[in-house]
């Protein structure tokens, strides 16, 4: 019998502003019961500079094994000073490593979100309703009426999972990336990746 692929649900609140509303849902059993059902193994959160307290709470709450984690593998850390490329790479598929497709949840910062739409996974963006303008909110709007991502509330993140399953097809449709010998249509996150130098 073949063993289950690991599926990985990767979340960034930021490095600079709390965002504990989105942490809380997030860490939620309801939230980790949503996960399961869509076939997610793994929860790995970047939980930023003031969510340790938090991040603590539910792991001393919900120990591993507990049944309210829905047998979710729930990792954290606060930051990472090289970038959160390599834990958001852990979202794409990768078969050889028994790994399927899974999702980046992102506060809605910009720089996040472009990191994030390099990797050809679908993407959740959820405003931070503490900051003092509307401009995470107006991103999100934009992105998801392009079809770029999913607006994510962070109290209706199941719903957001449904959206996003239904954005990962739309995206099996998306021009794949080339080099840049072979120049041919991109997607967003193509572009991005060939403006900003990358080409994985």
């Amino acid at each position: 019998m073949a063993q289950q692929a690991r599926k990985l649900c990767f979340v960034t609140v930021g490095a600079t502003a709390s965002f504990h509303f989105l942490l809380k849902s997030i860490l939620d059993p309801g939230f980790l019961s949503a996960l399961s059902q869509h076939d997610y193994t793994d929860l790995l959160i970047q939980f930023g500079k003031d969510g340790q307290p938090l991040f603590d709470e539910f792991a001393a709450k919900y120990p591993p094994g507990d049944l309210n984690r829905h047998d979710i593998t729930v990792h954290g850390f606060d930051f990472n000073q090289a970038g959160l490329d390599n834990e958001m790479r852990l979202a794409q598929a990768k078969p050889a490593e028994n790994r399927s497709s899974g999702l980046v949840i992102s506060h809605a910062g910009s720089g996040s979100i472009l990191a994030a739409l390099r990797f050809g996974v679908p993407l959740v963006v959820v405003p931070n309703p503490t900051l003092q303008d509307n401009h995470q909110e107006e991103l999100a709007e934009v992105l998801q009426d392009e079809g770029y991502a999913i607006w994510g509330d962070y109290g209706q993140l199941s719903a957001a999972l449904d959206r996003a399953e239904v954005l990962r097809n739309r995206m099996l449709s998306w021009p794949p990336v080339y080099g840049t010998q072979e120049r041919q249509p991109q997607d967003l996150a193509g572009v991005v990746s060939e403006e900003m130098g990358y080409l994985d």
